[in-house]
């Protein structure tokens, strides 16, 4: 039987090329943008090379409002922009020989198949800071990823190390959504509420948890007041921690992830209001919000809520035996109606210890995906989304980039530096090492 879900090209890592297929009439198929066919050069400057108009570039985020201090990147030499996929192959290859152990290349699990191909390490955002940690004799760490990434393992590298993130428009819109001066005027307002004091077992009226997909400011803003980072793995276990040292919770960027693991941990939609920064007391009431365990900030991410109620059930009535996997970042109906849910470790995991022959509908940015599905032929993996819909930043990463990057070392010189403050720096490792004193739960995913 023909499953309508699955993509009509054959099964290729390379999502760019199923979108050239598709952006050519070659191949039945669509996706959410005619741009994502295009270089990301074309959206780093404006007409007549002047800076572009702030924007995330085509795909999953295309639509979200960009803050207008967002870093651009500007023009990439012509030289790269007009290469062939071979040739810019070939000088990577070639520029990565030649620096050998002064550079260490590191690549997301979203990175465009193209990227990956050259990465020394693959996984999640903390993997890769705490991979870079392994190769302290690297004079470079180029991090194929986002800002707030590249961010963390300036953190956690050391001060001799640069890192560097190929193309500085490849930011975040989930961590854009919570900036420190709102951060900072909600947590006014709290204390304004709840005050300062310490209830009768010591435990502070709120602590902040701040989601690893956020800028370094706001990690330094926890470590100032006592809270923690958290990461799609170990979410349950931070809260965990986080109540054994105050009453409730303020969790930000991220909603979903927020709400799906402290409902997993059996606490009440009722306990979990929604703070909206553009409204007084968040937009809810002083009882509210007194009543509240966890304060989920008003954020998300546009890549994981396409995901539906609607595609699981189309998904179930094609394939009866198959097992739905999403990540937690996907909205509540669709995590409750799916057969388990974890990071994207998780979701690699759980396909790698399938048995021959399973079928796979998965909830998470398409180049995983369509990479998961050609490393393992012998299952059927499609996702959920029909339409493609790359992550628009991680996609702003391109091999042309990573040439540019890799040669200027070469030539002496240290492009796209990313530098976190000593005054962010230092608070901000404090979260970051509770963190890390923080283990998982056994399960780090839900399971149904």
């Amino acid at each position: 039987m023909t499953n309508p879900i699955t993509l009509s090209p054959p099964v290729d890592a390379s999502v760019d090329r199923t979108l050239q297929l598709i952006g050519s009439g070659a191949s039945a198929g669509s996706s959410c943008s005619p741009g994502l066919t295009s270089g990301p050069w074309e959206y780093d400057v404006g007409p007549a090379g002047a800076p572009a108009a702030p924007g995330y570039g085509p795909g999953a985020s295309q639509d979200d409002p960009i803050p207008g201090a967002a870093p651009r990147q500007g023009a990439l030499p012509a030289s790269y922009t007009e290469a062939t996929e071979a040739e810019l192959h070939e000088r990577i290859r070639a520029a990565k020989a030649e620096l050998g152990e002064r550079v260490v290349v590191l690549g997301h699990f979203y990175q465009r198949d193209e990227v990956v191909a050259h990465a020394d390490f693959v996984g999640d955002s903390f993997q890769l800071a705490k991979a870079a940690r392994t190769r302290p004799e690297a004079e470079a760490i180029v991090f194929c990823g986002v800002h707030f990434m590249a961010e963390t393992a300036d953190l956690l590298s050391t001060a001799e190390q640069s890192v560097i993130l190929p193309n500085l428009a490849a930011g975040c819109s989930m961590a854009d959504m919570a900036d420190l001066d709102s951060v900072m005027d909600c947590w006014e307002q709290l204390e304004e509420v709840y005050g300062t004091t310490p209830d009768e077992a010591g435990r502070a009226p709120v602590i902040p948890v701040t989601y690893m997909n956020s800028s370094a400011a706001l990690k330094g803003f926890v470590g100032q007041h006592g809270g923690i980072v958290c990461t799609s793995s170990n979410a349950a276990a931070v809260l965990d921690w986080a109540f054994e040292r105050g009453q409730r919770v303020l969790f930000f960027p991220d909603q979903h992830l927020g709400r799906n693991t402290a409902k997993a941990m059996g606490i009440g939609l009722e306990q979990m209001p929604l703070w909206n920064p553009r409204k007084p007391l968040g937009g809810n009431t002083e009882q509210e919000l007194d009543e509240a365990k966890v304060l989920l900030w008003h954020g998300f991410c546009s890549v994981h809520k396409r995901f539906t109620v609607d595609q699981i059930a189309k998904a179930r009535a094609e394939y009866p035996d198959v097992h739905v996997v999403v990540h937690p970042e996907c909205p509540m109906p669709v995590v409750d109606a799916a057969d388990s849910a974890g990071s994207t470790d998780f979701i690699v995991k759980a396909i790698e210890a399938a048995p021959a022959g399973s079928t796979f509908a998965i909830g998470t940015e398409i180049n995983l995906v369509q990479r998961l599905a050609a490393q393992y032929p012998q299952h059927t993996i499609f996702c959920l989304d029909p339409v493609i819909c790359p992550c628009s930043t991680m996609y702003r990463i391109h091999p042309g980039y990573l040439a540019w990057v890799l040669e200027s070392l070469l030539a002496g010189e240290v492009v796209n530096r990313i530098t976190v403050s000593d005054e962010v720096a230092d608070p901000a490792r404090v979260a970051l090492e509770r963190m890390l004193s923080v283990a998982p739960r056994a399960t780090a995913g839900t399971q149904r």
